[in-house]
């Protein structure tokens, strides 16, 4: 049986603190939540690697230090509402979940979503909602939120998300020119996004993510 434990606390040491993330917050979920258990099972073993993990479809979990440092920039609050964009089996949603007051998963595969709720609900974690729907749409009736999370690589990101930002929020999204990403924060200002470079990053395009070419004569 591996020791899934000692791994986690090497994920953390290795991949994590080295990002320059020193928040006890995030530091204390990503130490708690067994990401072994969010992940298919014929890849528990690689739940700890340092790099982005297949999910097919062209869907991935992040890796460690991506979502870490993602979550340092974002600096959730724990009166918080959270929309976890493409939370796919969950893990992003149980790290989150330690942050905030309450997390909205939004995945469009309902088998991951099934799969995730069950995951969410073996580790005690209980101010998620799983929500189905299509990425690009979010999930308006639950909002507005305070932060959004962008879980996977971008051109564009739909008004319809941004829309459920509240005034004074902010996103992450991680936008991506070919092979290479950058994560961005957008703040919403009076109704207007003002975007900052963090770092960067790597990750397939989510699907209603990419940019729609003009239609031109």
């Amino acid at each position: 049986m591996p020791d899934f434990s000692t791994r986690r606390t090497m994920m953390v040491d290795t991949q994590v603190r080295p990002s320059d993330v020193t928040k006890f917050p995030i530091i204390d979920a990503m130490l708690t939540v067994q990401r072994e258990d969010f992940v298919p099972v014929a890849q528990r073993e690689t739940a700890y690697m340092g790099e982005n993990i297949d999910l097919g479809e062209g869907r991935v979990l992040l890796e460690p230090r991506t979502l870490a440092k993602i979550l340092d920039a974002l600096d959730i609050a724990p009166d918080e509402l959270v929309l976890d964009v493409g939370s796919a089996l969950g893990y992003s949603a149980a790290v989150i979940a330690h942050m905030a007051q309450a997390v909205v998963a939004l995945e469009d595969n309902e088998a991951m979503a099934t799969e995730a709720q069950d995951a969410l609900m073996s580790a005690g974690i209980d101010n998620v909602i799983t929500h189905v729907e299509a990425l690009e749409v979010g999930a308006a009736e639950h909002g507005p939120y305070d932060v959004i999370v962008v879980e996977g690589g971008v051109t564009q990101v739909p008004g319809e998300l941004l829309s459920q930002l509240k005034d004074g929020g902010r996103i992450a999204a991680l936008f991506m020119d070919g092979p290479l990403g950058e994560v961005r924060i957008g703040y919403k200002i009076d109704g207007a996004m003002s975007w900052r470079r963090a770092f960067n990053a790597g990750a397939p395009v989510l699907p209603g993510f990419e940019k729609q070419d003009a239609f031109t004569l």
